[in-house]
């Protein structure tokens, strides 16, 4: 549990940046928690304990630059560098519904992504695509 009695939980969260660190070379980077909390939002929304499968999360800015060469669809500045952003595929409810729902709360970026079966969500402006 990464929140309790109304705050944080400190160890908790270092075990998130972990998980979620840069899986091409290792680097951990702090993760936003309000990431966190749109995912649990998004969870509790579609009514699912099901997990989602982490995409991408954190990036370093050299594997960025190495996505950015092989796909015209990684931002040069992207929120994943900043530890802002996640890619996510739910395991047990439609990846189109996600995006939807995902949308809907309004709490940052959401990209729906059907080709290949993934939803972006980070904790910057609202913007879709």
């Amino acid at each position: 549990m990464y929140w309790k009695d109304g705050e944080y939980q400190a160890e908790v969260l270092q075990q998130v940046n972990h998980l979620l660190r840069d899986f091409r070379t290792n680097e951990v980077h702090v993760i936003d928690p309000a990431l966190i909390d749109v995912l649990f939002e998004l969870q509790t929304k579609v009514g699912s304990e099901g997990a989602f499968q982490v995409i991408s999360a954190y990036r370093s800015p050299k594997t960025n630059e190495m996505l950015r060469q092989s796909s015209n669809g990684v931002a040069e500045h992207s929120m994943h560098m900043l530890g802002k952003a996640i890619d996510v595929r739910p395991e047990s409810f439609p990846t189109d519904r996600l995006a939807e729902v995902a949308r809907s709360v309004r709490r940052g970026g959401v990209g729906y992504y059907r080709a290949f079966d993934f939803v972006h969500v980070d904790t910057g402006r609202v913007r879709y695509w």
